[in-house]
């Protein structure tokens, strides 16, 4: 039996950066409680605590038909990042703005690669300007798609970009794989990506000198620097400059005890060392002090 849009809706909202905020901040957060409520996950009798809440949430949501992106960053995560990569080599990036769009995932390694999720619940009226905006940031592209999307998403993409499908098995397999080209992107749109102390570090660390002029005009005289450079050399600069600016590394210990459904929700919100053990405590909560949480 399919659950309903309002329990579908309260069980994606659990994996919220404001729960994992409020369990990691305060040991505790109401919205969680009423959320296991609405979603009806306390009437499961394997349910014992937290984490096993977050895990039968998960459950629900992978579901074929009702997958939201929360499930696709969830792969993403656990077979890309995690799987074929770790966190002491890559680094992943969360809604990380190219031109006027936000990149869903992406994920640096030796290179950065950016994949745009469209799930079942997805619409695919944005996705040909999405893709032409990545390819001017990122030299791998590629879409991953539910099962529904995935004859339309090969005829939109372009010839460099790659297609992957998430089977109702929760296996991701390539469609069509991507061709890696950091000649493509275009500098000027890296720098319109990067906050200023990340633009300040790229061109420090490839030889260029940092204008030394007031905060009003830093925007354009850092723009300017970045006009004319060899795409390849600041490509080679982003990855170096987020993978050491937003390094997921101290997050190696934390991520090993949480429960794999919350694992890619972790990664996600920016979290203070001193709040890790108190979130490890948190989802070790049994079910029924959860519940009393106010």
């Amino acid at each position: 039996m399919t659950p309903s849009a309002n329990i579908l809706a309260a069980t994606s909202r659990l994996f919220s950066s404001a729960v994992v905020r409020d369990l990691a901040t305060k040991g505790r957060s109401a919205l969680f409680a009423r959320l296991v409520r609405e979603a009806e996950l306390n009437t499961r009798g394997a349910v014992g605590n937290v984490a096993d809440v977050f895990e039968a949430a998960f459950a629900v949501l992978r579901m074929g038909a009702s997958r939201d992106e929360y499930v696709y960053k969830a792969a993403l995560t656990h077979k890309v990042l995690l799987g074929k990569h770790s966190l002491r080599t890559a680094c992943m990036l969360n809604e990380f703005r190219a031109g006027n769009c936000k990149a869903d995932m992406v994920i640096l390694n030796g290179t950065a690669t950016v994949y745009e999720i469209k799930s079942e619940r997805d619409s695919l009226s944005r996705l040909e300007r999405q893709l032409e905006a990545y390819r001017n940031v990122f030299p791998s592209v590629f879409v991953i798609a539910g099962e529904n999307h995935v004859r339309s998403v090969l005829q939109m993409v372009g010839d460099d970009d790659g297609v992957l499908q998430l089977s109702r098995r929760h296996q991701i397999s390539t469609i069509k794989p991507a061709t890696d080209r950091p000649d493509r992107i275009d500098p000027v749109s890296v720098f319109e990506s990067l906050r200023t102390d990340e633009a300040r570090a790229l061109l420090a660390g490839i030889g260029i000198r940092v204008p030394d002029v007031p905060n009003t005009r830093l925007h354009g005289a850092l723009r300017e620097k970045f006009e004319g450079l060899p795409p390849r050399l600041v490509h080679v600069g982003m990855v170096q400059v987020l993978k050491r600016k937003r390094d997921l590394r101290p997050l190696s210990d934390l991520i090993d005890q949480l429960p794999p459904s919350l694992q890619p929700a972790a990664l996600s919100v920016p979290l203070r060392k001193a709040d890790h053990n108190r979130l490890v405590r948190a989802v070790a909560t049994p079910l029924g002090d959860a519940l009393a949480w106010t």
